[in-house]
């Protein structure tokens, strides 16, 4: 059974669930997972926690020794098992099959799991896991997502604020949900319940978002040229290097040139987009910028990146991280064609 990680408390207050499965990357939203299941654990009576990770040399004999062992402390107790390259390998895949057939007695189990690749979450020992263990599947908040989010967690501590300052705080704190969930705490240290005006938020919370490259490659694909510039900005002054960002962006402009080329010969676009391996909300990014630019400006591109790749390595003269900043602000500010 696959929730939400918003779901979770209440699926576990109404029903058993001896084996949870957690499966993402995104660190608050993991650990309030793990405190939540942990939590009900200790209510049903466990005082003993192991926690295991699974690394290259993992020996999977050591999860059935401890289920063939019991507590000498508690009548209850947890394993968790984590699992940071997402791969159990053979042996593990048999393991985490019978955990999940027949649960450990008197233990709760605990795995965790990074976002999986599509070929990982069609393997047999995860379809497994989906049929008889809790599948808590961590979202990313986006941006758009952001707000609503930051208003939620406000209601949480009974403060409210105006849809400007909402907006103002994710700008702030986007990429970066620990902080974000930091400077929301604050609030309700700072101020009583009740509304947060938007001159005390600006006053109280500092620009603390944290970017990445495909977050750049994202936006600039979507069309978005004021986030793309702050994303810009902001990998700068965290001393990123040029290479680093370009490579994600090669990554997305080069499936992006597929299926322009796919467009162009009249094939099935979604047979191009699967063989380009696009799923999900990478197939809508790509999907919209292939209506807005044409394939002139996409082969532009990418032949520009390849000179900022030569510029970053020092083989060719220029400035990579000024080129860098030129191109995802052309490709930005390109409107949609006219059909």
């Amino acid at each position: 059974m696959q929730i939400s990680a918003a779901a979770l408390a209440k699926q576990l207050a109404t029903t058993l669930s001896p084996v949870v499965v957690v499966v993402g990357d995104e660190p608050l939203a993991k650990a309030e997972c793990l405190d939540c299941i942990r939590q009900y654990a200790r209510k049903l009576g466990a005082e003993e926690r192991t926690s295991l990770l699974v690394e290259r040399q993992f020996n999977w004999q050591t999860v059935t020794q401890f289920s063939q062992h019991f507590s000498l402390f508690s009548s209850h107790r947890i394993l968790e098992i984590h699992i940071p390259s997402g791969k159990p390998g053979v042996d593990g895949a048999k393991v985490l099959a019978e955990l999940a057939q027949q649960p450990m007695p008197d233990t709760t189990t605990i795995i965790t799991l990074p976002a999986l690749e599509r070929e990982s979450k069609n393997s047999a020992w995860y379809q497994n896991l989906q049929t008889h263990a809790l599948v808590v599947e961590l979202k990313e908040v986006t941006i758009g997502q952001l707000p609503a989010w930051i208003k939620q967690r406000l209601a949480l501590q009974q403060q409210h604020t105006d849809d400007d300052a909402l907006a103002f705080m994710a700008q702030q704190v986007e990429g970066n949900m620990l902080a974000a969930h930091q400077e929301i705490q604050k609030l309700a240290l700072l101020y009583s319940a009740g509304e947060v005006t938007a001159a005390q938020i600006k006053e109280a919370v500092l620009n603390v978002a944290r970017f990445d490259a495909f977050q750049l490659g994202e936006a600039m694909l979507q069309g978005d040229s004021e986030r793309t510039v702050r994303i810009l900005q902001g990998l700068q002054d965290e001393g990123e290097q040029a290479v680093a960002v370009m490579n994600p962006l090669i990554w997305l402009i080069r499936p992006l040139l597929r299926i322009k080329q796919a467009e162009a010969q009249g094939e099935n676009l979604q047979s191009a987009m699967a063989s380009a391996r696009l799923f999900g909300d990478r197939q809508l990014l790509i999907k919209s910028a292939a209506q807005r630019l044409s394939m002139r400006q996409v082969e532009a591109a990418l032949q520009k990146l390849s000179d900022i790749d030569r510029m970053a390595k020092g083989v060719m003269q220029g400035d990579a991280w000024l080129e860098i900043s030129r191109l995802c602000f052309g490709l930005a500010r390109i409107k949609s064609r006219t059909r």
